[in-house]
């Protein structure tokens, strides 16, 4: 097959599925992953697909959002180190909200066998499954509409139980983080959930792979000024991370795997 013609099947199939794996590509082309990242790479040039970290999306525009098996896989390792810096700032007794979405999942993975005596208020089924059985552990489920796909409660339901409660911190995940819009989603509904969660906590501590950095989606979510620590792998000189420090925004960035 010419380069020419693979190029075309790999955009046809990253616009129609809406994202895909390095690896996954490679392997259904039978070429290298480097091979696959060249393609890639003259592929975003021509503003067709966006490369994240372990694989692509397409570039659709702000509010298309990958699906949320593909998105645990992308930066896998990245997110456990990241999860694993974030449970590091969480104190014994604490009450914690943990969000939804992939990175909030490895967040509740990392919290497993710490002895942390949590209470956990969460809006996903998924961080509710994950520590139903940890000791000493309660966990709250705000209660609201499932999100097909996330598996997130999501509506007034989710919304208002917020309001009911006071909580000491809050590990958000977001797709988005911008030095000047700040923290940004797909989602309207998922928006609207984070920012009441927001206004429940103390403190807020994002929780965002390198792939979220510099990226600007639909619905706004909070401004730099909202949020307390930043958990990354990105380059300490991202731009994004740049503002959002100038904002006063502690960033920890922890190593790239």
């Amino acid at each position: 097959m010419e380069a020419h013609e693979r190029r075309a099947l790999i955009e046809q199939r990253v616009l129609s599925d809406g994202e895909a794996e390095f690896k996954a590509l490679a392997l259904e082309f039978d070429v290298s992953e480097m091979t696959i990242r060249r393609d890639l790479e003259l592929l975003e040039e021509r503003g067709s697909v966006r490369r994240v970290t372990g694989g692509v999306i397409a570039a659709h525009g702000t509010a298309v959002e990958p699906g949320f098996n593909s998105r645990a896989l992308m930066g896998a390792r990245e997110k456990i180190n990241i999860a694993a810096a974030a449970v590091a700032h969480l104190n014994h007794g604490e009450t914690v909200v943990l969000d939804s979405g992939s990175t909030a999942l490895a967040v509740a993975r990392a919290i497993v066998g710490k002895g942390l005596g949590l209470t956990v208020i969460t809006p996903s089924i998924l961080v509710a499954l994950e520590l139903h059985d940890e000791p000493n552990t309660t966990i709250l489920v705000t209660g609201g509409r499932v999100r097909p796909g996330e598996l997130s409660l999501v509506g007034a339901e989710s919304i208002e139980a917020f309001k009911r409660y006071n909580c000491d911190v809050y590990v958000m995940g977001v797709s988005g983080v911008d030095g000047k819009r700040g923290l940004s989603d797909y989602s309207n509904e998922e928006g609207a959930v984070k920012r009441a969660a927001i206004e429940a906590c103390d403190r807020v501590i994002v929780v965002a792979d390198a792939s979220k950095l510099g990226r600007v989606h639909l619905t706004n979510v909070a401004g730099p000024g909202e949020v307390d620590l930043l958990v990354t792998d990105g380059a300490v000189d991202h731009p994004a991370l740049v503002g959002l420090r100038a904002a006063g925004v502690q960033i920890e960035a922890v190593p790239a795997l």
